[in-house]
């Protein structure tokens, strides 16, 4: 009889605890989850160091045009903004991050391409950027063979201002410096003439305070660059949801006034919202 109490008393400790460990589950963050809201969490990778589209603000906060966008995706997936956790992903980790479950999505200037969607699903586009130029307001320099004796800065290991050399002023002084940060000071102290990446990266700079009135977009379309939000390889119910959200977030005009919002001091001719599951090539 002794061991059949205790028996019976472990089975209904074993239950409990199974049943606390199911009801516990719903508190967990959902960096790979289901999507569905309730009392869990969601992770989302996006850039801290890209004003205008990821920053990470001083007082902990974000900001940006990729933040927005997520945002509002995450509410139509059922998550409300304090349920929203921002993961920085960079942008050599996009892949493995998505694949190990460290966030659940990916908003942060995250062109499609053929080689990335062999390891990634993308949502979207949900923006059509094109590589620019970034030079001083009163600045002549207005199409890409102008840049021919001038200074054009990029960061380290980029290839937009290889691109331009190659292609269009192949006596182009090129500058590379660590960040994009850098290189805009550089074309507010004159050290450099002007600055080439993704136009809508570009904007964001520009659209600092500290920045307003001083530069223009040269307004080229050097490349064409479809920003998707990534998802998991095979996660086609996450995949679909995203869709749908963003093409709510274009009908009732919420997409436009984060482009207006996010870019628009820097006078950025955006594109119209791109179609879902259209690539322009």
């Amino acid at each position: 009889m002794k061991l059949r109490k205790v028996t019976a008393a472990s089975a209904a400790v074993l239950a409990l605890a199974l049943s606390a460990t199911a009801c516990g589950g719903d508190s967990k963050d959902e960096g790979s989850g289901s999507g569905s809201g309730g009392g869990g969490k969601i992770k989302i990778g996006i850039k801290y160091d890209q004003p205008g589209l990821g920053l990470k603000e001083p007082d902990g906060s974000f900001s940006g045009f990729d933040v927005d966008v997520a945002t509002y995706v995450a509410k139509q997936l059922g998550y409300k903004p304090d349920q929203i956790e921002f993961v920085e992903t960079k942008s050599a980790d996009r892949e493995n991050a998505l694949a190990r479950g460290d966030v659940k999505i990916i908003a942060a200037t995250y062109s499609i391409n053929d080689e990335r969607k062999k390891k990634v699903d993308f949502a979207g586009p949900y923006l059509l950027a094109h590589q620019d130029l970034l030079v001083k307001k009163d600045s002549k320099i207005s199409q890409a063979t102008d840049l021919n004796g001038e200074k054009l800065c990029s960061v380290t290991g980029s290839t937009s201002a290889q691109n331009v050399h190659d292609d269009f002023a192949p006596k182009a002084q090129l500058k590379q410096y660590g960040g994009y940060s850098e290189c805009i000071a550089g074309l507010q102290s004159g050290a450099v003439d002007a600055v080439t990446t993704d136009d809508s990266i570009l904007a964001g700079f520009a659209a600092q305070d500290k920045y307003k009135g001083q530069f223009k977009l040269a307004g080229l379309k050097l490349s064409n660059e479809n920003y998707g939000i990534g998802v998991k390889k095979g996660d086609t119910a996450t995949l679909n949801k995203v869709n749908a959200a963003l093409e709510k977030m274009v009908s009732d005009g919420s997409w436009q006034k984060a482009v207006d919002k996010n870019f628009g001091p820097a006078g950025y001719k955006n594109e119209p919202a791109p179609k879902v599951g259209v690539i322009v090539k």
